[in-house]
């Protein structure tokens, strides 16, 4: 079973609602995604703390519905 870009993109807007979200189906299998996500949040975080905020907001889907996902983080 496969994650929709968008279910992505809404649960990340959902934990960090002034986030710009960019989502890419690297292999248009719904399985491997790549995910551009910039949020004032991330102001002062390590790149760790950053990836953990959009896997938390993921809700356990991260290696379940979806198989891989490729962050690219910041805070501009």
């Amino acid at each position: 079973m496969a994650m929709a870009a968008a279910d992505i993109e809404r649960m990340i807007k959902e934990a960090l609602p002034d986030a710009k979200v960019e989502i890419k189906d690297l292999a248009g299998d719904g399985d491997h995604y790549a995910a551009t996500v910039v949020s004032s949040a991330f102001k002062g975080m390590p790149k760790v703390k950053q990836h953990q905020l959009v896997y938390a907001a993921l809700k356990g889907n991260m290696g379940g519905v979806l198989h891989a996902l490729a962050l690219t983080t910041s805070a501009e």
